[in-house]
Parts: C-alpha cells; sequence; structure tokens
C-alpha cells in the first residue's frame, strides 16, 4: 500500500481544511485525533472517496508514513503541543520532521526546534493566515525551524498556499528557529492595527457624520477600489450590507466587546522587550481590553460628560479625509511592524526577506492587500531600508494624506469621539519627524532623582556626564543599561 504524503493531528475546522486542501493538489494524507471520532466522522463525511487515511493512534499515523515522516500538527498552542511532541518523538526517526502550523509563541517555538534536533529529529513551527477559507482555498504560510526540513515540506506547502496574480506562491522560508512564527506574530499585530483602524472609520462616520449602515456600506464599497483594496475592507463592506432576519443591519445588534487569543498581545511584548515603538498595535490591543470592560463604561457614560458630536462641514471631504486618515493610519502600522523584525532579526541572527515576507502577506491572509506590493517594491528597491516611511512612494503617500488625517483627527478630539489608534500613528510619524523631542529633560530629571547620567550635543556619543544639581548629592552616578 503507498504510503502517505503526510500526517496530520487535529481535526478542527483548520486542520480539516488544511488535508482537504493537500488532497486537492494531490498529495495523500493520513490523519489523526486525539477524539478519535472526529477522525471516524471525517474519512465517512468530507474525506469520503478521497486519498485521505484515517489513523487511530499516533503509532499508525506514524507507521502510514514515507519517510521522511512529516507530521504536521493544528493543535491548541502551549503545552499540548509539548506533550504532542513527547508522544511523537520515540515513534520518529533521524531525520522526520515535526510541524507545528498553530499559533505558538516564538519562544517556545525556539525551545522547541533546538530540543527537536537534539533528538536527531527536525523541526518546524509555520504560521498559517487566512482562517478557514484560506486553509482550504490557498492560505499565507510562514516556516521557519531546522532549515534542512524545508526541501521535504517546501513542494506541499507551495502547492497548498496562496498565489498572487503572477503565480508566485506566498510561502517562502522565512528563517531559523522562531522566525517563521515571529513573522505570523507580527502579521497577526498588524492585523490588529487594520482592524481598529477600520473601526475608528466606521465609528467616525456612524456618530460624527450620522450615515447609515448602507451608506457606510458605499463608502467601503468605493475604498475597496482604490488604494484600500484589501480582504478587510472588502469584508467590512459586506458586513455593513448583511441584514438580520427583520431587515436590520446585523452589525448593529453585536455587542460591542472584541475577544483576543493573544498574538496582539505577543507583539506588544516583543516590541517591548526590543525597545520598538509599536504605539499603533499596542492601542489597537488596549482598545479590545477597553470595549471588554462594558458594564463600566455603560456606567461611565452616565457618569462622565464630555462634548456632543456635532458635524457642520463639507460630509464628502470629510469621507475622503477619513480615507487618507485611514490610510496613512495604516501605512505606519506596517512601519512600525517592519522596524520590530528587523529589530528581532538583529537579536535572534534571523536573516528576514522583507519584500519575501510582504509577498507572502500578498494572498491568502487576513491583511491581504494590494499596497502590500509596493512594501516588496520598497525592500527590493533598497533592502536596508530602515523605515518603511522614508521609501519615496510611502513618502508621497504620507506627503498627500496628512492634511485630511490632521482633520479627522482633530474633529475626533474636538468632538469627544476616540481615535486611539489614528491619533497613536499620527503622534508616530509627527514623533519621527522629529530631530528634537523634549527627552533631554526627561533625561535631566533622571538624572536629578537617580544620577542617571546624560549625554550632551556638544560632546561625542557614548560620553556620559552627571550634574550635581542640589549641591548635596556627590560624584556617583548610576550604572547605564537599557531595560
Amino acid at each position: 500500500m503507498k504510503k502517505s504524503d503526510i500526517g496530520l493531528i487535529g481535526l478542527a475546522v483548520m486542520g480539516e481544511n488544511l488535508v482537504m486542501n493537500m488532497e486537492s493538489k494531490g498529495f495523500t494524507v493520513s490523519v489523526y485525533n486525539r477524539t478519535t471520532s472526529k477522525v471516524e466522522k471525517f474519512i465517512n463525511g468530507r474525506a469520503s472517496g478521497k486519498n485521505i487515511v484515517g489513523t487511530y493512534s499516533l503509532e499508525e499515523l506514524v507507521e502510514s508514513l514515507e519517510k521522511p515522516r512529516k507530521v504536521m500538527m493544528m493543535i491548541k498552542a502551549g503545552k499540548s503541543v509539548d506533550d504532542m511532541i513527547d508522544a511523537l518523538i520515540p515513534l520518529l526517526e533521524e531525520g522526520d520532521i515535526i510541524i507545528d502550523g498553530g499559533n505558538s509563541h516564538f519562544p517556545d517555538t525556539m525551545r522547541r526546534t533546538e530540543y527537536v534536533e537534539s533528538k536527531g529529529l527536525l523541526y518546524i513551527g509555520t504560521g498559517v493566515s487566512g482562517g478557514e477559507e484560506g486553509a482550504l482555498k490557498g492560505p499565507s504560510m510562514m516556516p521557519g525551524g531546522s532549515p534542512a526540513a524545508w526541501e521535504y515540506v517546501k513542494p506541499i506547502f507551495r502547492a497548498i498556499c496562496a498565489k498572487v496574480e503572477d503565480g508566485t506562491p506566498c510561502c517562502d522560508w522565512v528563517g531559523e528557529n522562531g522566525a517563521g512564527h515571529f513573522v505570523k506574530m507580527v502579521h497577526n499585530g498588524i492585523e490588529y492595527g487594520d482592524m481598529q483602524l477600520i473601526c475608528e472609520a466606521y465609528q467616525l462616520m456612524r456618530d460624527l457624520l450620522g450615515m447609515s449602515d448602507d451608506e457606510m456600506h458605499g463608502v467601503f464599497a468605493k475604498w475597496n477600489e482604490r488604494e484600500l483594496d484589501s480582504y478587510l475592507i472588502e469584508i467590512t463592506r459586506d458586513i455593513l450590507a448583511y441584514k438580520d432576519t427583520d431587515g436590520e443591519p446585523i452589525v448593529e445588534k453585536i455587542l460591542d466587546t472584541a475577544g483576543q487569543k493573544g498574538t496582539g498581545k505577543w507583539t506588544g511584548i516583543a516590541a517591548l522587550d526590543e525597545g520598538v515603538p509599536l504605539t499603533l498595535i499596542a492601542e489597537s490591543v488596549f482598545s479590545r481590553c477597553l470595549s471588554s470592560m462594558k458594564e463600566e463604561r455603560v456606567g461611565a457614560s452616565k457618569i462622565l460628560s464630555g462634548p456632543e458630536p456635532v458635524f457642520t462641514g463639507d460630509k464628502e471631504q470629510f469621507i475622503n479625509d477619513i480615507e487618507n486618515a485611514l490610510f496613512a493610519a495604516k501605512i505606519v502600522s506596517y512601519a512600525q511592524g517592519y522596524t520590530l523584525m528587523r529589530s528581532a532579526a538583529k537579536t535572534y541572527g534571523w536573516n528576514l526577506n522583507y519584500g519575501g515576507i510582504a509577498l507572502m502577506w500578498r494572498g491568502g491572509c487576513i491583511i491581504r492587500s494590494v499596497f502590500l506590493g509596493k512594501i516588496k517594491e520598497a525592500y527590493v528597491n533598497n533592502p536596508g531600508l530602515t523605515n518603511l516611511l522614508l521609501d519615496p512612494y510611502f513618502k508621497g503617500v504620507m506627503d498627500k494624506a496628512q492634511a485630511g488625517w490632521r482633520r479627522v483627527c482633530s474633529a475626533a478630539i474636538t468632538n469627544g469621539i476616540p481615535l486611539p489608534a489614528m491619533t497613536a500613528a499620527l503622534n508616530y510619524y509627527d514623533g519621527y519627524r522629529c530631530a528634537r523631542l523634549p527627552q533631554n529633560l526627561l533625561q535631566a530629571q533622571r538624572d536629578y532623582f537617580g544620577a542617571h547620567t546624560y549625554e550632551r550635543t556638544d560632546a561625542p556619543r557614548g560620553q556620559f556626564f552627571h550634574t550635581n544639581w542640589t549641591g548635596e548629592g556627590g560624584d556617583t552616578s548610576a550604572e547605564q543599561y537599557n531595560a
């Protein structure tokens, strides 16, 4: 009997759809699930008559695979992954490959790669983006881990992933150990930012301009034909048009409390660890946290005062301003995400292909959008680009968009409408282009109360000074370190 090309563990929605995708591309797939009734149901249902082999133990799964064996886990991140690795290792042979396709935290993937390699096996941690539809029709895939494993999984991954217009696959080797899951984490952080920015545009149109859902649907439909053309704009257009059974927009009946699974938080923590200002994405995470305080917010709304939103300007012009604000802030989100990846690449010794990453995100994934092609061009033209905002195309966009962006943020603040992500993006832009920030005063404060020293404008960088501000302190200063 012919052995299977790959085995997959975990028959939840993503796992099932990936299996169907692999089989449709000509691969034979063995499947296993801890709850074996799921295997039975799948084999007799969607997988019936296809080159999909049901197995009912890990031993049976491993035995059914062609060497070097490739076993892909689509299970919940955390301890479950470690437990499954420990269960698989005794059953596998040297050179076999374990793949984690879940949303694992990149430090866990780094640790697991080292552990699995110490047992003579190979390990891949791959980001898989695109949701259940992407898993079935072609996701964006971001694999990293043991470089020697790539040649064995490459034919499968590149066959099942999304393709851009010229047929280029949205999957390439990212880097060693946790690089793949790090890039997926940043992808998810940018996704948080994109979603929050769209929600802020929606709130401006709804609460300041008094627009109906049908009117907003029309606006998003137009935006999706221009620079903002993207999956998230597209689904927002469709959501605003969707009616409940009573004919009313269903989105207005959904409680305004957002959930999250942790990848946005991980991105923010990584940025703090790296000392990178990831302000927009951090605000997007905190906005979800604030939304979850529903009862407290309702109570506060009855006590705390603020202006009643009143709009008196040119409505069409303001809608154009919102479009510009959304596009400019979106660029800042990507600029911050790419800065974080550059910093982490230095920290962990990864050789990341930034243009290639943009291409991987160009199709299949949740943040797929037309302007990712411009990001790829930016890094092809200048592989050493320090910040996306400095690329001529993106500089031009910011020059064109910022007047409207500023009008939108000003109007929101004047009318008491929260725009945490759009304003954070504008503050980052203004801070980044500011040659002199007020942190000279901050550093003086630190030296005053803690003798933390400071550098001077009239001395070389790296030379530190301390002032005895009160006349009562000594000459001893604190050591320099970065938190």
